[in-house]
């Protein structure tokens, strides 16, 4: 009976490893701004091109649909989600009830998540000084704000952000204006960790709470949405 079954087990795995790397190879993609909004996706150039067959293909924009970084639509294919003014809205409202969740835990969080939130601002900084890439200092800068929403100490809450994450991403890898504020987006980011140091969680409160909204406002403004 093991002897059947682990043949399949085999396939299995390799074949969903296979669509795994064929997602976040576009995913990579994607989000480094090499394919845009409203790219299409055609699976025989994309198989060819990743060295897959046709039907990896078909599972790993499955996957991106799903995810909301790929639409599908009847007899036009699968191509990259176009950001709407009001998706974009409606994330950072979203992370403004997470992270602010968080931000308000932190005389009670576990000083372990503090640390968290510090060694993360700490990462963004210095990536910002050393003059990274745009990639690495978009994945910093959003490891940060997840990192408040650690604070919460809920892991259900942490994924939720994660999502909300992969989301933004799509927005910001549109944006190569952020590259040029990142000095000003990580003083942004120190001064609000500055206010929680110092206890005041109101000021840190409304700081995070005005911070999101501008957030939205740029990426709109950026994007050119209405």
């Amino acid at each position: 009976m093991v002897g059947m079954s682990e043949p399949f087990a085999t396939l299995h795995l390799e074949h969903s490893s296979t669509v795994d790397r064929a997602a976040e190879e576009l995913r990579r993609a994607i989000f480094d701004g090499e394919l845009e909004s409203g790219t299409p996706l055609r699976e025989v150039a994309l198989a060819s091109s990743l060295g897959v067959s046709r039907p990896t293909v078909r599972e790993a924009l499955t996957v991106l649909v799903a995810e909301g970084l790929a639409t599908r639509e009847p007899h036009r294919g699968v191509s990259v989600s176009a950001p709407e003014a009001s998706s974009v809205r409606d994330v950072c409202a979203a992370r403004w009830v997470l992270e602010g969740s968080g931000v308000r835990r932190w005389r009670e969080a576990h000083e372990s998540q503090r640390q968290a939130v510090r060694s993360t601002l700490s990462a963004y900084t210095s990536a910002v000084r050393q003059g990274g890439s745009y990639q690495e200092l978009n994945e910093r800068h959003l490891a940060f704000h997840v990192s408040l929403v650690g604070l919460t100490g809920s892991p259900r809450l942490v994924a939720m952000a994660d999502e909300l994450v992969v989301e933004l991403k799509l927005a910001l890898a549109q944006v190569e204006r952020i590259r040029r504020n990142a000095h000003d987006e990580a003083d942004t980011h120190a001064a609000l960790v500055q206010l929680l140091e110092d206890d005041d969680i109101d000021g840190a409160s409304l700081f995070l709470e005005k911070h999101l909204e501008d957030a939205a406002a740029e990426i709109i403004e950026a994007l050119g949405l209405s």
